[in-house]
């Protein structure tokens, strides 16, 4: 199903960008789990537009409303339906552009694939849609908190040309995350990564960069050998948020420039168990998680839409000169932390469930 992630944990996500509302069907959460709705709009809090010069100035809300599968504070065990209306789309501001395909925009696929596609904003293909995936994903974050003490975080590393360098996995939290607007723990290099947005949104052009996430306390055994290998299911849940270019775990693309005597991570004995001395891995050995930090990097484009004129076709093949209009990111990478870290827990919560399977009765 085209809108559906999951196999035990399984989300359906709907809704277009300039709609009513939209939202996410959640069915596998455990029953009796605590929730209220406050649990999930902490994420979407972070996610939500208008939060600063660097996001767009379209102006959401963005509050949750849960339909169905929670009661007294617990849930049921049965799907759990949660809605977010949007209130502030305004389908005019594409009026002008419905007959143009916009470049590197999904307008002329959808319309390939279907025959049809929304007239307003990017439909389907738009990042409004991860609304119902940061939902989810902050159900299952709680299951995975409550349940192993798993903890995730991300982070911008890198917007342009700034890179903020080594972070600590071990210690990074939400909240030195969360200390500057482009929600990089690093100040200096947050202080200069916003500038390199502020300078392409006054020049009416975009920005990409570089997200990097780390998941702790994990348990080793989540993933499934050979094609729903974890470090496979997180690659396909990241590349399948929208703008993302790039998917890389542990030491990822520099690992193919090392030797094996230098990627190899040794083994020690620590607290009581086996430990690997290095991390080169990204804790994931043969597509097992090994109980050590998981971490990865996502890749995102500049966003399509910008207000620079360019030179394209429309649909008949007639040159024209397109100036966008609409509210959009000059930079998608500060908003796009919150739905990383839901994409990494609705993967692990799957993989969490499907190996609790496998537990003697």
């Amino acid at each position: 199903m085209s809108s559906s992630f999951g196999t035990l944990f399984r989300i359906s996500t709907f809704g277009e960008s300039h709609c009513a509302g939209v939202g996410v069907v959640v069915d596998g959460v455990p029953s009796r789990l605590k929730l209220e709705a406050s649990d999930i709009q902490v994420q979407l809090d972070r996610r939500r537009p208008g939060q600063s010069q660097l996001a767009t100035e379209r102006n959401e809300a963005d509050q949750v409303e849960i339909l169905s599968g929670v009661e007294n504070g617990l849930t049921l065990g049965s799907p759990i339906a949660l809605l977010v209306r949007n209130k502030d789309q305004r389908p005019q501001d594409y009026g002008s552009m419905s007959q143009i395909p916009r470049p590197s925009h999904a307008d002329l696929t959808y319309r390939q694939k279907y025959g049809i596609h929304a007239s307003s904003g990017g439909g389907r293909s738009s990042a409004r849609e991860t609304i119902g995936r940061v939902a989810a994903g902050a159900i299952a974050e709680k299951f995975l908190a409550l349940e192993y003490g798993i903890d995730i975080v991300a982070w911008v590393s890198s917007v342009g040309t700034v890179d903020a360098g080594a972070i600590d996995f071990s210690a990074v939290t939400r909240q030195q995350v969360d200390a500057s607007e482009v929600r990089c723990p690093d100040q200096a290099a947050a202080a200069l990564m916003s500038k390199q947005i502020l300078e392409a949104r006054q020049d009416k052009d975009s920005i990409g960069g570089v997200l990097t996430c780390v998941c702790r306390n994990l348990p080793a055994g989540l993933g499934e050998p050979a094609f729903d290998r974890l470090e496979a299911r997180l690659a396909q849940a990241m590349l399948s948020i929208p703008a993302t270019k790039g998917f890389e775990i542990g030491s990822g693309f520099v690992g193919a420039t090392m030797r094996g005597s230098l990627h190899n991570d040794p083994y020690g004995f620590e607290n009581g168990r086996l430990t690997t001395l290095t991390n080169h891995s990204g804790g994931v050995q043969g597509g097992i998680s090994n109980g050590e930090n998981v971490y990865f990097r996502i890749a995102f484009k500049p966003p399509a839409t910008i207000g620079l004129a360019q030179q394209t076709v429309d649909y008949q093949g007639n040159k024209v000169t397109l100036e966008a209009r609409g509210r959009h990111d000059p930079c998608v990478v500060p908003r796009a932390v919150p739905i990383v870290e839901s994409m990494a827990a609705l993967v692990i919560a799957d993989l969490a469930l499907i190996q609790k399977m496998r537990q003697p009765l």
